[in-house]
């Protein structure tokens, strides 16, 4: 039974479709997804605020098994892991919560100036940064404001932070590119779901939207982190900075 009455079944086609493509470059990419599922099914016709929280819950099992694929090859740093959700859980509730008050529209453009500024500074790392040893400067100071910063962010937007953590990570901690996604992937899944309690209890999902993105994009997801984990780290870098820097853009272009 559709919660909406403006569900139909070609929108729920659209949304498996969308589905499917953010699933693939969540897993690659080591984000939820949620960020760009959020524009896309608002283009189709899905209400905003519908739009900012159905894809939500599905992201939890997509970045989970993606999380296990990067886990598996020792590309989830257990340290960070732990203190970003501390400080991110808490965070990530206070945001969700104030979407009551807050609108949105603001620090959407703000959030895709910042992933512009994140993926050009991925472009320009040093061309050997990743086949080194890059030491990883994660006091707790620094990986608790990341992680607070990019919750109250999440919830605010309804999505579970992956799309800023993994740059973040590897700007602000000098994570290597495959650690980076491994890990933002593993706290995007927690992160999750407490955005998609408070938003379900807000009355914001469409559940039958969430079923039709979640069935395509989990599949993918994990796809897509096999995919990152055989291309070589200079390669996933630059796949990866030039994705975030056209996703900005487009986000920023669509938004005039």
């Amino acid at each position: 039974m559709l919660l909406y009455e403006w569900v139909s079944a070609d929108l729920l086609l659209g949304a498996a479709l969308i589905g499917a493509g953010i699933g693939l470059l969540s897993g690659a990419f080591g984000k939820g997804g949620s960020a760009l599922a959020t524009p896309l099914l608002h283009v189709i016709g899905v209400p905003a605020i519908v739009a900012v929280a159905s894809p939500l819950p599905a992201t939890i099992p997509a970045t989970l098994l993606a999380s296990r694929v990067y886990a598996r090859e020792r590309c989830v740093d257990g340290r960070v892991f732990r203190l970003a959700l501390a400080a991110g859980i808490p965070a990530t509730i206070v945001g969700a919560v104030s979407t009551r008050w807050i609108p949105g529209g603001g620090l959407i453009l703000a959030t895709d100036v910042l992933v512009l500024v994140l993926g050009m500074r991925v472009l320009l790392r040093p061309h050997d940064a990743d086949a080194a040893a890059v030491a990883v400067h994660s006091s707790v100071t620094r990986i608790t404001v990341i992680a607070g910063l990019v919750g109250i962010v999440s919830g605010l937007l309804g999505n579970s932070g992956g799309f800023l953590l993994a740059p973040l990570f590897m700007t602000g901690l000098g994570m290597p590119v495959r650690r980076a996604l491994g890990t933002s992937l593993a706290v995007s899944a927690v992160l999750a779901v407490p955005g998609t309690v408070v938003h379900a209890w807000l009355g914001h999902i469409d559940w039958s939207l969430t079923l039709a993105f979640g069935l395509a994009s989990v599949p993918l997801a994990n796809v897509g982190a096999r995919v990152a984990l055989r291309l070589r780290e200079r390669a996933l870098t630059l796949s990866y900075g030039f994705g975030l820097t056209a996703l900005a853009g487009g986000l920023l272009l669509f938004a005039r």
